[in-house]
């Protein structure tokens, strides 16, 4: 006997779906903001391969909630693939953590320019990986190549991402502490 979806199963994979997307959106956040924090740090490299580690670090997260087995290695290669492809994105970074080490204002400079490069890379990385694992694909069937320009698309999204975020965060914290 074949089973027929009604009107209730179908609500409850909406609901599902939602959910899931409402988790991974909020994760996405945390983890843009924490990239943000990463470029921050006034150290030159030490700054890249922080963020490398924290959007590994995403992808596991992520990888839990979709349930798709995660291989740290296939991960690390992923986001090499798609990251270094987007040339300006890591020279950017690079040139940006650099900065850092002329004194006093390369540390100011190279600092803000990272954390916003680092939120958006991270952002556009997130919503890749959201529309392939939507689309129900795995870290196996993911093809760097077939997704280069939807990753470039978002990687500008998620610079005005990146920028709005730290304001928001930062008037939050104003209006919460003229509240106290």
């Amino acid at each position: 006997m074949a089973a027929t979806a009604t009107k209730e199963d179908t609500t409850e994979t909406e609901v599902n779906v939602e959910e899931r997307l409402a988790n991974v959106r909020a994760m996405t956040r945390k983890y843009v903001l924490g990239s943000m924090g990463v470029g921050l740090v006034p150290i030159p490299v030490v700054d890249f391969a922080g963020l490398t580690a924290l959007q590994l670090k995403m992808l596991h997260s992520m990888s839990k909630i979709y349930g798709i087995k995660f291989s740290q290695d296939i991960g690390k290669s992923l986001i090499a693939s798609l990251v270094g492809s987007a040339a300006p994105v890591p020279l950017g970074v690079s040139l940006a953590s650099l900065t850092k080490m002329i004194p006093v204002i390369g540390t100011v400079l190279g600092s803000t320019s990272v954390a916003i490069i680092a939120g958006a890379s991270t952002y556009a990385l997130a919503r890749v990986f959201i529309q392939h694992f939507e689309s129900g694909g795995n870290f196996l069937n993911f093809d760097p190549e077939a997704v280069r320009a939807f990753y470039a698309e978002e990687l500008e999204k998620g610079k005005a991402y990146a920028e709005n975020l730290g304001k928001d965060d930062k008037s939050a914290k104003t209006t919460a502490g003229a509240k106290a």
